[in-house]
């Protein structure tokens, strides 16, 4: 694998707020992918893009917008369903020998790794994700996926099948000019802990659930 993965998509690389600072390969329990690092040139954030196969913008290619989830993706937490749904798409993209998983920095639905902690608290006692993130004074989900749009488009990707439940994503790589083909679903049998917040996702936020 060499360490030219796709090209810049040049007719829009004025527009990006976006830049690509370092790549390598990547071995992985699910093969080999390239690993890409991105910093946002409007904050502090930085992103991942791990890839398997060469971008093709003709290709419908699938994608993830995968927010990061310190408690699920490295602790394995089964509060929530979010390391099992990566897993799941490095599975799939593996399989199909071609895709793109954005990683962004968006911990807790965009209110950091500390509130998120105090958020666990209050639905210790009893509230669910939505009520504890209002009433630490956030918004139900702060998070925002332009610049992951802008990352797909940096790499050349035109059509994507996008492995989501959460139509906001879907919403936000359409008003950035990608074609989404396809929503690939991405659902896991839910464990007993996790029920009530995927219940929460799915009657007060609008995700694409059909598991609970």
């Amino acid at each position: 694998m060499d360490g030219t993965f796709g090209e810049k998509a040049s007719d829009s690389a004025s527009a990006l707020t976006i830049e690509r600072v370092a790549e390598a390969n990547l071995p992985t329990e699910f093969g080999l992918f390239r690993i890409i690092g991105y910093r946002s040139l409007t904050s502090d954030e930085e992103f991942v893009a791990l890839l398997k196969g060469a971008p093709n913008p003709h290709a419908p290619t699938l994608v993830r917008i995968h927010s990061q989830c310190l408690t699920g993706d490295v602790f394995h937490s089964i509060k929530c369903d979010c390391g099992p749904q990566l897993q799941r798409a490095m599975e799939k993209i593996a399989a199909a020998g071609q895709g793109v998983i954005v990683y962004q920095q968006q911990e807790g639905r965009g209110i950091g790794i500390l509130n998120k902690i105090r958020a666990y608290a209050l639905q210790d006692q009893g509230a669910d994700t939505i009520e504890a993130n209002v009433r630490l004074g956030f918004d139900v989900d702060a998070r925002d996926y332009a610049q992951c749009a802008e990352i797909l488009r940096e790499l050349g990707l035109r059509k994507v099948r996008l492995m989501s439940n959460n139509p906001l994503k879907l919403a936000a790589l359409r008003d950035a000019g990608l074609e989404v083909v396809e929503r690939v679903p991405i659902e896991l049998s839910p464990r007993a802990p996790s029920v009530g917040y995927l219940r929460t996702k799915k009657e007060k936020m609008g995700h694409l659930l059909s598991v609970v």
